[in-house]
């Protein structure tokens, strides 16, 4: 199976903690280069500092914050005239804080889709050429099994995750006679800064312990354990593969079995 990545040139999103350092970290392991994206410039000089560079790689990085999506745009292009190729682009970033949907202000709407759905769009829009060019392209979004069942407490988030599924699933058929596919990894529980800051809140609203609340959330899925980031880069390092050529438009949980996709 194909999985060499020599020679490839992957902006990764969101990519100085979490998930998304699992990804740069993986892809860079199977011979990408790496461009990191996200809106801390130290964080940003010390995870490419980390990045193995023993296969040629050149690793960059791009200052951009997605709360403000025409600085995204901006950055994203500037960057792009410095380089020719790119051919994989991983979308992912913070999600909206947790509350209950009908509390929810309107405003918290718009902004979760700038983050989201507009600066995706921006960065998707930005690459094509560079993808065609190159005759190879991977587009690969990180959401949340969310997608497939909402998740309680988090009501803006569940309604702009499934916005970016939508639009993924949409650029998936537009995209794929270019040779372009399109797919979206859904992360369950993941140890991430994320989990942790649920688990407060869940202990806060229902009066109980954060190790109460975490062996509950563990209990309902059937691996009773929460994922490790590199596993779900590992799963995002398939979808960016050679061997992945035939997959798209498709939205892969990596939740440890909790949701039912049949």
């Amino acid at each position: 199976m194909n999985i060499d990545l020599s020679g490839r040139r992957a902006i990764v999103c969101g990519s100085t903690q979490g998930i998304g350092k699992a990804v740069a970290e993986e892809l860079a392991g199977l011979g990408a280069s790496i461009t990191l994206v996200a809106r801390n410039e130290e964080k940003l000089k010390e995870v490419q500092a980390s990045l193995p560079t023993d296969q040629g790689q050149e690793h960059h990085y791009v200052v951009a914050d997605f709360s403000q999506p025409d600085y995204v745009k901006s950055a994203m292009q500037s960057y792009l005239e410095k380089i020719e190729e790119v051919h994989i682009l991983l979308n992912n970033t913070g999600g909206p804080p947790a509350g209950k949907l009908y509390e929810a202000e309107p405003s918290a709407f718009i902004q979760a889709a700038q983050m989201h759905v507009v600066c995706n769009h921006i960065l998707v829009q930005a690459v094509i050429p560079k993808m065609q060019a190159a005759k190879y392209g991977r587009i690969i979004n990180i959401i949340s099994t969310s997608v497939k069942e909402p998740i309680p407490g988090l009501g803006v988030s569940n309604t702009t995750r499934g916005a970016v599924a939508s639009w993924a699933k949409t650029l998936s058929g537009e995209l794929g006679p270019m040779g372009i596919t399109v797919n979206n990894v859904l992360p369950g529980s993941t140890e991430t800064d994320r989990i942790w800051a649920l688990i407060s809140n869940r202990a806060k609203e229902q009066g109980k312990t954060e190790k109460e609340i975490e062996e509950n959330m563990k209990s309902q899925i059937p691996l009773r354990r929460f994922a490790k980031p590199s596993e779900t880069a590992a799963a995002v390092a398939f979808l960016a593969s050679p061997a992945a050529a035939y997959i798209t438009g498709v939205s892969l949980p990596v939740d440890g079995g909790k949701i039912d996709c049949l």
